[in-house]
């Protein structure tokens, strides 16, 4: 039985067609996947859906009759709810009253703080609505998003990109929810890059590439290769890692400490290690254990309380941002949209905020604007940027492509070293592998690389030595080659080297 059809839908933008003649349904209960590289036009689709985008053309049926929201609140009524990639929440608010924000008409909070009890208990989704959200993990943070979408008891549940921060075991307890919540009706749109979770979770799929349905399948009876060669339209290349031998230590990290930066930050602890040129040193860990600010120290955007940082014979702990990349370091933080990239921003400008000094974009306090659209130019062509132009702002981009723009404007300035953080973050599978391969190319180049992520995959896939992050604490690194899961789990939740050690006898 059918519960949403599409027909037709079509929008454009000036520069480009996001959604062209799109045309497919969702059953009831199902479990529906929506598939495409960045920019192939899903985002549109389900702002759409969702009555944040009005469509140029073609129609839609919601149970048969004709639905096209105006606003959110019209397709929350209407039994549309979603959730977003980037949560909606206040820190310094705890559950039962960020939830009540989203409701029309709220009751009591303590009458919110007992539905949201009820709920999480019956979907398996633990969460204590009494909590502050600042002190929860991104998992529990998203289950604060779900429940509240639970309690508009939607018909359609729309997620983006559920699992991009979540640990496996979390990503195994939203799993069960979904499969709960399809069993009793209620239908679910899934947006991931994710291939293998894809087939582990949906009942059908269907693929967009540049604003067209291309084709749908059953992902329990395709491969992840064959879906993401769909996507593309091409075969898939695979990251070559060269088996190269490390060259001069190009960054030392000694006793390093930091004060955490906010109420809900981490405080870095004695961390202390040494990246050679040619390597790249993983490190993994689940969000929230110091990951932003390790990027922050190392970048200069915040001062440390203790400890040293040297590239080669040069002490930079004392120096800022700018002084640091002359020298050949360069850094992307996680948060692209306000972070690495200034949202209202056109990419030229958002191109020369960090590239200016290794790229030379400016002289005696005068901008060099031809060669600033040069370098945009460069990074758009180099690293497949979907934009109509280089004057397109950062917000106007989808989050892959974004991301695809600023991972290039760091590597297209040669850095002596890199800090990277979650590099392929909704980004599409030839997107991921591309960015992959230039990580790659540049340790090859010689520079040294630090590549943080929680996608364990592309850790083992790309590092030399993997460490992991816990807790503001760094484990000494160890060769990625020949770590298993259980080694791997051991650092991750914070074992000393005996414990894990053990593990090898």
């Amino acid at each position: 039985m059918t519960l949403l059809s599409l027909q037709g839908l079509t929008k454009a933008y000036p520069g480009v067609v996001a959604n062209d003649n799109v045309s497919f349904e969702i059953g009831r209960g199902e479990i529906h996947a929506l598939l495409g590289e960045n920019g192939a036009g899903k985002s549109t689709l389900v702002k759409t859906i969702y009555g944040l985008v009005n469509p140029d053309a073609g129609s839609m049926l919601l149970e048969g009759a004709a639905f096209a929201p105006p606003e959110p609140r019209a397709a929350r009524k209407a039994g549309v709810a979603m959730v977003f990639q980037h949560f909606s929440l206040f820190d310094a608010l705890n559950v039962a009253e960020n939830i009540a924000l989203g409701m029309e008409n709220p009751p009591p909070l303590q009458d919110v703080a007992e539905q949201v009890r009820e709920v999480s208990d019956q979907y398996g989704l633990p969460l204590d609505p009494s909590r502050v959200v600042g002190d929860l993990s991104a998992g529990e943070r998203q289950r604060v998003e779900i429940i509240r979408c639970l309690l508009q008891d939607p018909k359609l549940l729309i997620m983006d990109e559920p699992t991009s921060v979540l640990t496996p075991q979390e990503v195994t307890i939203l799993f069960e929810t979904l499969r709960k919540l399809a069993s009793e009706g209620t239908s679910i749109l899934y947006i991931s890059h994710k291939l293998e979770e894809i087939r582990a979770l949906c009942d059908h799929a269907t693929v967009l590439r540049m604003g067209h349905v291309v084709g749908e399948c059953d992902p329990s009876q395709t491969s992840a290769r064959e879906m993401a060669e769909l996507m593309v339209g091409a075969v898939l290349q695979v990251p070559e890692k060269p088996d190269k031998p490390a060259g001069n230590v190009a960054l030392t990290l000694t006793g390093l400490s930091a004060p955490a930066p906010h109420e809900f930050g981490t405080a870095l602890r004695d961390i202390s290690l040494t990246v050679r040129r040619g390597e790249v040193l993983g490190v993994g860990g689940v969000a929230g254990n110091g990951q932003d600010e390790l990027v922050a120290a190392l970048s200069g955007e915040m001062r440390v309380s203790s400890g040293m940082v040297r590239m080669g014979d040069d002490d930079i702990g004392h120096m800022p941002p700018n002084a640091r990349r002359a020298l050949g370091l360069c850094a992307a933080p996680e948060e692209r949209n306000g972070h690495a990239a200034a949202p209202d921003m056109t990419l030229i400008e958002n191109a020369l905020l960090t590239g200016n000094v290794r790229k030379e974009l400016s002289s005696r306090g005068f901008l060099k604007w031809d060669r600033a659209r040069d370098f945009a130019a460069e990074i758009i062509e180099k690293f497949d940027v979907r934009t109509p132009s280089a004057g397109s702002t950062a917000r106007s981009l989808s989050g892959g492509n974004l991301q695809k723009f600023v991972i290039g404007r760091e590597i297209l300035q040669d850095p002596d070293v890199l800090i990277i953080n979650q590099p392929t973050w909704g980004v599409d599978a030839s997107a991921a592998a591309s960015i992959r391969q230039a990580i790659l190319d540049l340790a090859v180049a010689g520079a040294a690389v630090i590549l943080i992520s929680q996608d364990l995959d592309e850790l083992m896939e790309i590092a030399d030595q993997f460490s992991a992050l816990n807790e503001g604490r760094m484990s000494d690194p160890r060769p990625a080659k020949g770590l298993t899961i259980d080694e791997i789990g051991l650092m991750l939740g914070g074992s000393h080297d005996m414990e894990v050690s053990h593990v090898d006898a």
